[in-house]
């Protein structure tokens, strides 16, 4: 899956486990603040898994640091598409969020400033400005953008960091789930590899050898190649719902009834399609 996709994907899974609105699941409820910058986060956490690649969105996102550390993962990794595209990926950058979680500094202007956090924030936040192309290319406009947004939080609601550990591992999760869809597949279990039976390699006619790979990769290639339509038309949707989702939670930080307009507008269709039927 294209790196903007994974970024959209999600913010879009973000807001439909936080948001209490109508078009949200609630399920691990957060500030409306909360939802805009860990739809940020996690969006920036969904292109984690992809830190194996050198010349991927990551490496590209904060130079010349984002280089020197998607190398050594890739390293650490087996390259890309390796251990960060598997379970035990995805526990080791939640476990990672969930350390730096602890990291504080203590201050008599400030009190106790979450260095750690923030400092994921600004990592997470400029891989997300990228891949959705939301900074120019250059050196100091990734900078700029990420540590005037995650400054902005941690001034003003530094409380809202407790999520972290959460929202990287959501994101890692649905990065995995939308290259599971892709032809290449994942690495699900690794460090362990299971290679496909040599009869499934051999009649490659059988659906069998897209599932399994002869790698040892696993996938269910229902998007097939990576940036295909099919890929393009379920993704399209998914991000309009992830950018009215953070619209919505802007409109109720600023005071807006957005309960009462969706309920208006809910009226209004049910009235109208019930004229039609009766017509």
């Amino acid at each position: 899956m294209m790196g903007g996709h994974h970024a959209a994907s999600g913010a879009a899974a973000w807001v439909a486990v936080t948001a209490t609105t109508p078009i949200a699941f609630g399920w691990y409820p957060v500030s409306d603040v909360g939802i805009i910058t860990g739809a940020l986060v996690c969006a920036g956490a969904a292109l984690l898994p992809d830190a194996d690649h050198h010349s991927g969105t990551i490496a590209h996102s904060l130079p010349p640091v984002s280089q020197g550390v998607a190398r050594a993962i890739a390293a650490v990794s087996g390259g890309h598409r390796g251990g960060t595209h598997s379970l035990l990926g995805v526990a080791v950058f939640t476990a990672i969020a969930w350390v730096a979680g602890m990291v504080t500094l203590s201050t008599e202007a400030f009190g106790d400033v979450l260095i750690g956090p923030g400092i994921v924030a600004v990592l997470l936040i400029a891989f997300a400005l990228k891949a959705l192309k939301l900074t120019r290319d250059g050196r100091a406009w990734p900078w700029l953008a990420s540590l005037t947004l995650a400054g902005l939080v941690a001034v003003s609601a530094p409380e809202e960091w407790y999520w972290m550990p959460f929202c990287v591992g959501l994101g890692c999760l649905v990065h995995l789930l939308g290259d599971l869809l892709t032809t290449n597949g994942i690495p699900l279990l690794w460090p362990i590899r299971f290679r496909s039976p040599r009869w499934v390699r051999r009649y490659r006619a059988l659906p069998f050898d897209d599932v399994w790979r002869a790698g040892g990769n696993v996938s269910v290639p229902l998007l097939g190649d990576a940036g295909s339509w099919r890929e393009w038309l379920v993704m399209t949707p998914v991000s309009v719902y992830a950018a009215v989702g953070v619209a919505w939670a802007g409109l109720d930080l600023a005071g807006v009834d957005t309960l009462g307009a969706w309920d208006a507008a809910a009226s209004w269709v049910t009235t109208t399609a019930g004229a039609l039927v009766g017509a």
